[in-house]
């Protein structure tokens, strides 16, 4: 289908599309990649009058790696993260995930910050984002302000940014020891019916740190703080392994669709969830 018609904006300030979208309100989006927002035009579900492309804000771009502190532009692609040697070398869970995103197409479009940024439970970067503690810049009309990954998401497609405010980065520790990224789809390019994000940290045989989240299990990502208790302080044994699964499991409130019934994913979640671990483990 065709959209219906629009104004087209391509500011090249970040302050000149905050003023924008703060001018047209309601009737205002902006558009990072595309991959989600242009579907919904084409279809008619979605009636806007001015679309705020944020493809000539050169100030929105880029990796930075400052000692342990990465900082990502929020209109980083996909590809980019995937091909950035530093990146994948201090933070080498990006990259594993990233090429789990759709297909090639559309990880050389699509970009970081409109993965993170409209609340999408299905996609992959929001729970990866809570594994990593990373904290979003967001600018608006009264200035920057930051908020954490781990708080940032309310429900499905509903988040802490207000409809004014763009966001502009993400920043997040470099990381160390194992690491993993396991998703189930249906098929390739498709959403997770269940992914998990892990890190785990060894001080000789015991686990000193670890982080788990989980991806398209909730109408949010969900950081699984009693999986990650379960593994801190023990010898990672079979045993501790389970009890982090189970309380990853019980986090976890899927919702009955096409990919399958509540039954299913949360059996799925545990295969996915103790793939994720063990593999980290192993790296660690």
């Amino acid at each position: 289908m065709i959209p219906a018609a629009f104004n087209y904006h391509r500011p090249d300030t970040i302050e000149g599309a905050v003023k924008l979208i703060n001018e047209f309100g309601d009737e205002a989006r902006v558009v990072a990649g595309g991959h989600s927002l242009i579907p919904m035009m084409k279809l008619r579900m979605t009636g806007l009058s001015h679309l705020v492309d944020l493809q000539g804000i050169g100030g929105l771009k880029g990796i930075s790696v400052d000692g342990d502190t990465i900082t990502i532009g929020a209109m980083t692609t996909q590809h980019e993260l995937i091909v950035h040697k530093q990146l994948s070398s201090r933070a080498p869970i990006i990259a594993e995930a990233a090429l789990q995103i759709a297909d090639p197409q559309v990880r050389y479009v699509g970009t970081i910050g409109g993965n993170v940024a409209n609340g999408d439970p299905g996609n992959d970067m929001p729970g990866l984002m809570q594994c990593l503690d990373a904290i979003y810049s967001l600018q608006g009309p009264s200035g920057q302000r930051s908020v954490p990954a781990r708080t940032f998401y309310e429900a499905a497609y509903f988040t802490e940014r207000e409809e004014d405010e763009i966001l502009t980065s993400i920043s997040f520790q470099a990381t160390g020891g194992g690491y993993a990224y396991e998703k189930q789809k249906r098929k390739i390019g498709d959403y997770a019916t269940a992914a998990a994000g892990v890190l785990i940290e060894k001080d000789g045989d015991k686990c000193s740190a670890a982080s788990i989240a989980l991806t398209n299990l909730a109408d949010t990502p969900i950081y699984c703080e009693a999986a990650v208790a379960a593994l801190v302080g023990t010898a990672l044994d079979p045993g501790d392994v389970g009890a982090a699964v189970k309380a990853a499991v019980d986090a976890s409130d899927p919702s009955e669709d096409n990919r399958g019934p509540i039954e299913f994913k949360k059996h799925i979640a545990g295969v996915v969830i103790r793939c994720a671990i063990e593999r980290a483990i192993e790296r660690a």
